[in-house]
């Protein structure tokens, strides 16, 4: 423990070792790269219908529209200046919406909707709180229900802020990624500290009390000092959580991405630098580290949540939300339920053609194995609470430990580097190497060989 800094210092070895950038996130597991088109929309039908009609489910929105492109995006988004595509898609949306609710119970319970993109506020205070109206129509909304939306300083006006408390909004994510001025030429990206402060302050004095910051590191002219920089003047507006990303450059996938010069990218002994810095200076700002990349404050959700050992995980990342189920509506998004996961037609033409056919735009998914279930459990735990013990896990399902321990030849060379400690079946991430936890949670992954 690095006490100077008030947090663990990594092992610049062990991370140069670990830092392919390959492994997933493990947000869920399987991962989207293993859901194939054997699940389709009268799976998810069937599943919806047996979903109980007294537990809670969570929403997820997408809302694919931006004004502008920021070039480091991976996320599936489309540049509008007009108001008349997204108009259109809200129109798809509560179609979508329609018959969603004819598949489940009446008056589903709900307690968390999350409203993602993209720039889910484009949608307009009007707009949006027709929205919010329609959903209560169709599901019971719990008196407590978090709402969260995520939110571009560039984009948000003062006018924006009260109508989004009045339909219930009470957490909003706000975009930071860096306030280098070099940097966010580099992405496209400009912002200001000035901006960002005034939607924070705009926001809270409208009643929306819980604010979340994103931060990246590893973008191109970035620099362990720019990193700090950016992460104290962040401090300063006081945030309830962050959450800190390093960013993948994979430009043959994302062509947005074509347009940032790799010879500007760190290389990934700086990435690891950076990642360290901007981790002591959150920590010593007095945020607890919550799994892999995000930082909260002690009397957060994902910090009493971790603390209690309910923290989850899920397609958004870390969360205290503890719905089995979570509804995807939108091109694109992702569904959970408890036969498996399901995703949604990735263009928004496919996916509109799909809801105006009268059906749910499933286009592939998966459906969870006994094996699925017992290494997503382990998975789990490992990112969030960088331990998991295997047999307790495996007796909670009714399975051998044996067969996820013996078998996993990584898990003995991670011991042997003094990565992970494992004894009797219970595996525990030493504090300095939380940084390439998602390299013991592939130790697990079954479909890992095979991408």
């Amino acid at each position: 423990m690095d006490q100077r800094r008030g947090t663990t210092a990594p092992c610049t070895s062990i991370l140069t070792k670990y830092r392919d950038p390959r492994p997933p996130w493990y947000t869920i597991y399987p991962t989207v790269p293993d859901f194939s088109a054997a699940v389709g929309a009268d799976d998810y039908e069937e599943w919806l219908g047996g979903l109980p009609a007294d537990e809670s489910v969570s929403l997820y929105f997408h809302i694919p529209f931006c004004r502008s492109m920021c070039w480091y995006c991976g996320f599936p988004t489309a540049v509008t200046r007009r108001n008349g595509p997204i108009l259109n898609y809200l129109a798809v949306l509560r179609q979508e919406i329609s018959l969603v609710s004819e598949q489940v119970r009446q008056g589903l319970p709900v307690s968390d909707v999350h409203f993602g993109g993209g720039t889910p506020h484009l949608i307009g205070p009007a707009e949006h709180l027709a929205l919010m109206e329609f959903l209560r129509r169709h599901f019971a909304f719990s008196k407590t229900a978090a709402i969260a939306v995520e939110i571009d300083p560039r984009t948000f006006t003062p006018e924006m802020a009260e109508p989004l408390a009045a339909t219930g909004v009470n957490r909003a994510s706000i975009g930071v990624q860096s306030f280098d001025p070099d940097v966010q030429k580099a992405i496209n990206r400009i912002q200001s500290k000035v901006q960002t402060a005034a939607a924070v302050e705009n926001l809270r004095r409208h009643g929306v009390g819980h604010i979340n910051f994103d931060l990246i590191f590893g973008l191109p002219k970035q620099t362990v000092q720019s990193c700090i920089q950016t992460a104290m003047a962040a401090v300063a507006m006081r945030p309830n959580r962050f959450a800190v990303f390093g960013y993948a450059h994979i430009p043959s996938v994302i062509k947005n991405q074509r347009l940032i010069e790799q010879a500007g990218l760190p290389d990934g002994d700086v990435r690891a630098e950076q990642a360290a810095a901007v981790a002591e200076t959150l920590v010593g700002a007095g945020y607890r580290e919550i799994g892999l990349d995000h930082f909260a404050l002690p009397d957060d959700e994902l910090a009493l949540a971790q603390k209690t050992g309910r923290l989850r995980r899920n397609s958004l990342g870390y969360s205290a939300d503890t719905c089995k189920t979570v509804i995807g509506f939108g091109a694109s998004a992702i569904g959970r339920v408890g036969e498996g996961y399901v995703q949604n037609e990735v263009t928004r033409d496919s996916y509109a053609r799909h809801i105006a056919s009268g059906r749910l735009a499933t286009s592939k998914g998966h459906r969870l194995t006994d094996d699925d279930r017992v290494r997503a459990a382990i998975i789990e735990r490992l990112m969030c609470d960088l331990e998991a013990d295997v047999p307790t896990i495996c007796a909670a399902h009714e399975i051998e430990p044996a067969r996820f321990l013996d078998s996993v030849e990584r898990l003995v060379t991670l011991a042997e580097e003094g990565i992970v400690d494992v004894e009797n079946g219970f595996i525990r991430v030493r504090p300095e190497h939380r940084f390439v936890v998602r390299a013991v949670a592939a130790a697990f992954d079954a479909f890992l060989a095979n991408r």
